[in-house]
Order: C-alpha cells, then sequence, then structure tokens
C-alpha cells in the first residue's frame, strides 16, 4: 500500500521554508527515501506518500478491441492518440488499486503537491503519470534529490524554495518519458508482428521481435559479428635491430610502423638495408604526465564492476541503487562523468569521510587534494541533468549494506580519491635512428618508460596501467617499448647488429561483452570511423556526452530482452562476451532490407537527441506541443513500417536451422512452422561436422575459423558458405543438395561407424548421400530380404510441412511489460 505520514518540524513551516495555508503532500518513490528525508524535514501541514514503482500500465491490444487480439496483418497498423493505463500489478501479481486508492485520500484536502521521486525521467512519470490519472490539478514542484545524506537534502530543499517553475520543467521530463513509452508500446507491438507475419522465414519458429532501441542495438552486434566471422588473418613484419653505441651501451631499436608492413619481400629489403648501419641517434627524454581517470557513469560503472567482479549490469545498478537509498551514494542513473564546480568545495570534507571507513584509502589521502577544471578535468560548469556517481559524506560502516554493495562502494570512493590525487609523471626516453632503404627512409625506434612520480597510480597499482580496450575493436598493436633504458647521448653514434625479421598476426576485433554493452549504446560514437557519422553523433550543447542509443536508466533491460529473442547469446567468461546467433543476423538483415532506417544505429542516436528535446522544453505548453508533434510523427513511422513490410518478400534463408529454438509456450500458434532447426549457439559441434569443415578447408585453401571447432552455430555457417553448390530447382537437371536432416543423419552414422569423416561429394550431392544412408542405416548394416533397410531420416521441408502442428503458445510482450498469455493466428 502506497504509504502515507505525517509529522512535525520544529518551525512549523513548509519544508521548502515558504508558508502555505493548505496541506502539501510529499510524492516519493520509495518509502526508505522518504525515511531518509523524514529525519530532517517534518510538518504537521505535510503528508507524504510512496508509491514504490509504476503503478500504472499501459493497456494491452486485446484489452482495449477484442479483434486487436489476434495476429493479422490486416489489423495493423494498431495506433492510438493516447495509450489508455489501469492499475499494473507487483511482483507478486497483486494489483496496485489499493495503492492508487490511498493516494486519492491522501491528496484529499491537499493544496500544493512536490515530487520527490528519484530525479530522472522515469521518477517524474512515476508520479506524474498518477496525478493525471487521479486527476489533480492543483500547484506541482519538483525536489531535486540527487543524494539522499542530510547536506545534500537540505541543498535540495534550498534550491526547491528558489524555483518557481520546477514542475513545469519536471512536466516536460515526464512528457519525455511519456513519450518513449509511447514509441515503445507501437513499435514493438506492430513491428513485431509484422516483421513475424510477413518477413520472418519459415525455419525460425518463434516472433521476430521488433523494438526502436533493441534492434539497432542488436544491428550494431551484427556488423560486429559480420566483421569477426569474414575475417582472415594476415601476417605481417617487425624488424628488429640491435645496436651497440660509442660508450658500450646495448639495446635493440624496432621498425614496427602503423601501417603494417605485409610483404615479406618489403621486410626482406628493410632488413637487408638495416644490416652493416652505422650513424648517430637521436634521443628524446621527457616527463609524460598521466592523470587520473575519469569518474564514473552508470555505464562506465557497470563496466568496471562486470570487469572486476563478474556483474551482470543489473546487479550493479541494483547495488548502486541500494546505496544511494540509504545516502551511501549520488543518484546512480547518470551519463554523466563530471562534477559541478560548486561542489569542488567538498571535496575534503568527502575524502575526509571516506578515509574514515578503509585503512587502505586513508594512506592515500592527499594533504589539498587536487581540483582539476574543465572537459578533461572532473569539474565542469554544467555536467548534465545528473553528475558522475560519487560516494558522501555518509559511510557505510560495519553491517550497514550487504559485501557486495561495500565492494561496488570501495570501488566508487577509491575512483573520487584517485580524482583528488597528483598526477602520475612518467620519464621516458625515445631512441630512434632513420635508416635508408630501397623503400625510402625508415625509422628504427625504442621507448624506454620508468615512473618517476606515481601520484593516484600508488592507489591502484599494477591495475593503473590496464589500457582500456574500446569495445568492439580489435587490439592496437604495443609500440616498442621496455623498461629503463642503458644512458644514450643525443647524437651519439652506434652500430647495428645483424638485423630479424619478427613474424606477428592480425587480430580480429574484439567481441562486445555484456558489461560493455551499455558503454557501447552511449558512446555509439566510437563504433564508427566515417567522419560525417562521427560529426552526427557529437553533442554540441554537451561535448562529453555524444548522442546514442537509449537512456542510461534503460539500456541494462536491452541484453535481456535480445537474448529472450534468440538474436544474441552469452559466451563464457567473467565478463561474457556476446555473440549473435543466425536468427539475429538474419532479423537484422531482413530489417534493413525493407526499413533501413530501423537498422541504423547512427540515425536512432540522431532521432533519440530529438526526442530528447521535449524533456528540455522550457514551459509545460511547449512541451505539450513537442510531444503532440512527437506521437503524430511516431503514428506516420509505424504506417511507413507496415507498408514497406507489406510490399516485401519473405527472407530466403537456406540451409540455416533452428533446433532449440522453439522454447514451449513461446512459440506462436498458426504461425507457419517448416524447415530445419540450426545448432544453438555456444552448443559444440559433432566430430563428423569439424572433420568435414576441416576437410573442406584443407581443399579449397582457405583457413578455418577457431570458433568452427568449438561452437556448432560457427561450423554449420562455414559449411553452409563453402561446402558447395545450393539445392536447385526441380526439374532443372542440376544437382540436387540433400537437405539437413539428412546430412546430420549421416553425420551420427559416421560416428557410429567410427569413419574418420563423411565423403566430400555427400555434402552437395542428394543421391551420393542416400546412397551412404541406405549403406550404414540398417542395425548392421546388413541387408534383408534383397531390400535395402529404411533408413532413419528425420522429415524433409516438404514431409514436414504436411503435418498438423498444434500448440498453444504465447506472443511478444509489450515492450516493459510481463508477457501474458494469448493466441496468435494468421500466419
Amino acid at each position: 500500500m502506497a504509504q502515507a505520514t505525517s509529522g512535525k518540524s520544529p518551525r512549523g513551516k513548509s519544508p521548502c521554508g515558504k508558508s502555505h495555508r493548505g496541506k502539501t503532500l510529499f510524492f516519493f518513490e520509495k518509502p526508505s527515501a522518504m525515511r531518509q528525508v523524514q529525519r530532517f524535514f517534518r510538518s504537521p501541514s505535510t503528508v507524504c506518500v510512496a508509491a514504490e514503482g509504476h503503478l500504472l500500465e499501459a493497456a494491452e491490444p486485446g484489452e482495449i478491441r477484442p479483434d486487436w487480439k489476434p495476429w493479422r496483418f490486416d489489423a495493423l497498423p494498431i495506433a492510438l492518440e493516447r495509450l489508455p493505463v489501469a492499475p499494473g500489478h507487483g511482483r507478486s501479481g497483486q494489483s496496485h488499486a489499493p495503492k492508487l486508492a490511498a493516494i486519492r485520500q491522501a491528496l484529499a484536502g491537499v493544496e500544493r503537491v512536490i515530487i520527490a521521486t528519484d530525479p530522472g525521467r522515469e521518477g517524474s512519470m512515476i508520479a506524474w503519470e498518477v496525478l493525471e490519472h487521479l486527476g489533480w490539478r492543483g500547484r506541482v514542484d519538483r525536489l531535486r534529490l540527487g543524494a539522499l545524506d542530510e547536506i545534500s537534502i537540505r541543498r535540495a530543499f534550498g534550491l526547491l524554495a528558489r524555483e518557481d517553475d520546477s514542475g513545469e520543467r519536471d512536466y516536460a521530463a515526464y512528457l519525455e518519458a511519456l513519450c518513449r513509452q509511447y514509441e515503445d508500446w507501437h513499435l514493438g507491438l506492430n513491428g513485431t508482428r509484422a516483421v513475424s507475419l510477413r518477413l520472418r522465414p519459415p525455419a525460425f519458429r518463434e516472433p521476430w521481435r521488433f523494438g526502436g532501441v533493441q534492434t539497432p542495438t542488436l544491428a550494431i552486434l551484427a556488423d560486429l559479428e559480420e566483421r569477426i566471422r569474414n575475417f582472415v588473418p594476415r601476417d605481417f613484419y617487425k624488424i628488429a635491430l640491435p645496436v651497440t653505441t660509442e660508450s658500450g651501451a646495448r639495446l635493440t631499436l624496432w621498425h614496427a610502423p602503423k601501417d603494417k608492413i605485409f610483404a615479406i619481400k618489403d621486410a626482406e629489403t628493410i632488413r637487408d638495408a638495416a644490416e652493416g648501419w652505422s650513424g648517430p641517434l637521436a634521443v628524446v627524454q621527457k616527463d609524460v604526465r598521466r592523470a587520473p581517470p575519469k569518474l564514473f557513469s552508470k555505464d562506465t560503472l557497470s563496466r568496471a564492476c562486470a570487469k572486476r567482479f563478474g556483474w551482470d549490469p543489473q546487479v550493479t545498478a541494483r547495488h548502486a541503487q541500494a546505496l544511494y537509498d540509504k545516502g551511501f551514494l549520488s543518484y546512480p542513473r547518470t551519463e554523466s562523468v563530471h562534477l559541478p564546480e560548486s561542489q569542488a568545495k567538498d571535496a575534503a570534507a568527502v575524502i575526509a569521510a571516506i578515509a574514515t571507513a578503509d585503512k587502505d584509502l586513508a594512506a592515500h589521502v592527499p594533504a589539498t587534494p587536487q581540483i582539476r577544471r574543465g572537459p578533461k578535468g572532473h569539474y565542469v560548469k554544467d555536467p548534465g541533468e545528473h553528475h558522475a556517481i560519487v560516494p558522501l559524506r555518509k559511510v557505510p560502516g560495519p553491517g550497514d549494506v550487504a559485501p557486495d554493495a561495500q565492494k561496488l562502494w570501495l570501488l566508487v570512493a577509491k575512483n573520487f580519491l584517485a580524482a583528488h590525487m597528483a598526477d602520475g609523471i612518467d620519464a621516458r626516453t625515445t631512441v630512434t635512428a632513420d635508416i635508408s632503404t630501397p623503400l625510402g627512409p625508415r625509422r628504427f625506434v625504442i621507448t624506454g618508460s620508468v615512473v618517476r612520480v606515481p601520484g593516484w597510480r600508488a592507489l591502484y597499482g599494477t591495475e593503473a596501467d590496464e589500457d582500456e580496450v574500446v569495445p568492439g575493436k580489435a587490439k592496437a598493436d604495443d609500440e616498442p617499448t621496455t623498461g629503463r633504458l642503458p644512458p644514450v647521448r643525443d647524437g651519439e653514434a652506434g652500430t647495428g647488429g645483424e638485423p630479424t625479421i619478427e613474424t606477428a598476426r592480425t587480430e580480429p576485433p574484439r567481441r562486445i561483452t555484456r558489461g560493455e554493452l551499455p558503454v557501447v549504446m552511449g558512446r555509439l560514437i566510437d563504433q564508427v570511423e566515417d567522419p560525417a557519422l562521427k560529426r552526427a553523433l557529437e553533442n554540441p550543447a554537451n561535448p562529453t556526452e555524444p548522442k546514442g542509443l537509449g537512456t542510461a536508466a534503460t539500456r541494462d533491460a536491452v541484453l535481456p530482452k535480445l537474448m529472450k529473442s534468440h538474436y544474441v547469446t552469452l559466451l563464457k567468461g567473467k565478463d561474457p562476451a556476446i555473440t549473435v546467433t543466425e536468427v539475429g543476423l538474419a532479423f537484422v538483415a531482413a530489417v534493413r532490407r525493407v526499413f533501413p532506417a530501423y537498422g541504423d544505429p547512427v540515425g536512432r542516436a540522431v532521432f533519440e537527441s530529438e526526442l530528447a528535446e521535449i524533456g528540455r522544453a522550457s514551459t509545460k505548453a511547449e512541451a505539450v506541443r513537442r510531444a503532440e508533434a512527437f506521437r503524430q510523427r511516431t503514428r506516420e513511422r509505424v504506417e511507413a513500417l507496415i507498408g514497406a513490410v507489406s510490399g516485401a518478400e519473405r527472407l530466403a534463408v537456406e540451409g540455416l536451422a533452428v533446433e532449440g529454438l522453439a522454447v514451449e509456450g513461446l512459440a506462436v500458434e498458426g504461425l507457419a512452422v517448416e524447415g530445419e532447426a540450426l545448432p544453438r549457439r555456444g552448443r559444440a559441434p559433432t566430430a563428423a561436422m569439424v572433420s568435414f569443415a576441416r576437410s573442406l578447408a584443407a581443399r579449397k585453401g582457405i583457413p578455418l575459423p577457431p570458433e568452427a571447432t568449438r561452437d556448432a552455430g560457427a561450423c554449420r555457417v562455414f559449411l553452409n558458405t563453402h561446402a558447395g553448390p545450393k539445392a536447385a530447382p526441380a526439374g532443372d537437371g542440376a544437382t540436387r543438395a540433400p537437405t539437413p536432416a539428412m546430412l546430420r543423419f549421416a553425420a551420427s552414422l559416421a560416428r557410429a561407424k567410427r569413419l574418420e569423416a563423411l565423403p566430400p561429394e555427400i555434402e552437395t550431392d542428394f543421391n551420393a548421400c542416400r546412397a551412404f544412408l541406405d549403406a550404414h542405416a540398417g542395425g548392421d548394416g546388413s541387408r534383408s530380404g534383397g531390400k535395402t533397410a529404411p533408413t532413419r531420416e528425420a522429415p524433409t521441408r516438404e514431409a514436414s510441412a504436411t503435418k498438423p502442428r498444434a500448440r498453444r503458445s504465447r506472443g511478444p510482450a509489450s515492450p516493459g511489460r510481463a508477457p501474458r498469455r494469448r493466441r496468435a493466428a494468421d500466419a
């Protein structure tokens, strides 16, 4: 039940310092936050309620109109000017209607409402949707609680007392959240039904779930998956030149240019030119400053916790929220890595507080905190809607929080302390020799680096030297470096020894991990190379926060949705990498073929920035106008999507299987289910598959991807791509390929008979495969009565299509909603 309380303050005034004749109602998101505020502000003229999350939910299509319940393409698009809402249900299934009734009762006799929910769009929506549903027409103000310690609470009330338009500006944030829900509902509903009914290949048994953010996010992963699968490693070459100086020092210089040397003849030419070299050595010595890391945003904190603790981003978010609710951490759902300049004066007090909580941190407290201002520092004039995640003066004591929450707090506290420590300084020496070759002058170089001043790195130890690799990119080649170099004077003569060629190999792009995906969505600019696209993603209003996909509060929910749809799976590991299944690749291909805009991550990010303009409206009237225009645009986009799908052909996917994807209760009844099944990503291939893949690679002189020996899906893709011609249409006289079911049965027979490998022609010739099955499919391979023992071949596509299917199933839920049992029809 929504909790309602009242109390008395020492002065008997309104908490914001102004006198009001009627009562004031404080609308909190959680009882924990309500209790934190009530510790400092209580008054007989105030009433407090706590919603405990969203109390209303959008109606399902079938609840609005019965004829919208069946999945019928001719009923699309389903579009509404406003989404009907009704009391929602908690995780236990209990209705929120009693909570709404309690809030309605608490509003009686109230003159003013102060929204004190979490300071984000979702927090604003939790309160405003209830107030509008209950018909509230009185004054509304917004208390922005960026943290729940005493000083932050008092500052929030001081700001509230100075603002007369906080309610109007907060209403704009609510309308932005409402428009996001509106688009999610319309795109999820219409897009999922349309692509499932018209584009989804018959081989796939489940609905193709569609979403405005999750689809372009999947497109990022699919593009990376294609780059990895198509990657062919190449050898490249580096030349090492041992050098002895006139003073007797010995060192090795390297020619390892950024533009790699792929031709062995070029490497040999440079090596031969370097042999017998002598000449002056150029020496450059300088101090290199290393600034401390940025403060944490929600996404970068998730990445750090995934890397160190192996946590799912949703686990990190849960612990961070618990620390915020208890007043130990600032608001965690933020995209900023900066603090406002006004908080610089708090640094010393916060550092002193966290030093009392951990003796290791206390040992590194600086005498005077370093305050770094500007975009490259930690303090800026405007950090955005919410500043970076930082610890507060209130620190957790023994038993105050769960052990994992304590680990997260220490990680944030350590980051905050490092941000206020001195720069690290390295003494770096670079020795170079320029050598003339037939290919032009070539530079040989070595860099030695030693720590002169550890600075903040004393706090992190070896962790300070860990390089942050950009997710989805290949790891950069290390420059030739060493530790301390022997003494060499600038211009000192050197004599080269016998140079050698070292061989290295290019590496494919790294997969994006579970913990990295929110960072990738928020910093899409790091994933594109095209300068024009990079410019499109820049954010002039806040250069440190480029345009991205989704919001900090919603990005964690995208990966579970993609996994539920079997578009992606996770590999093994502490922070598991994400791999895209054949289902996911086919879905992205179908969407891009029919409506490319929905498979364009950059276009979606630009669209998201336009959507955010609703929340930046300066007046309520302006926000309403922008929101109405957005709703109209959404309906037009949905109509265009349905029009494009209606004229498109179903995606043809041959040789692809979807084994394991007809999860009980999820296959849609009435949708055509034909074809063969594809190995689930992550399952090991059979020995026969690996043997045939290796023989095929050797025969064609192509590399066998390492994942093809470990993953059944990757192995099947390799075989489908390189095993020969596909089946020809009936009657054209061409060789007919065996069905995938025949190949699977042949492979199982080969294992049972302990055959080393299947004959190559079996993969491409139906008759050869049939003969193999006839010869080996009997119990002991014998013939009976002069007749061939019957094969146990699985039904072919043609045969399976004639069999009736009766399944009860569940279609996809509307975005953000728990799925409900429903029946779909009209394939």
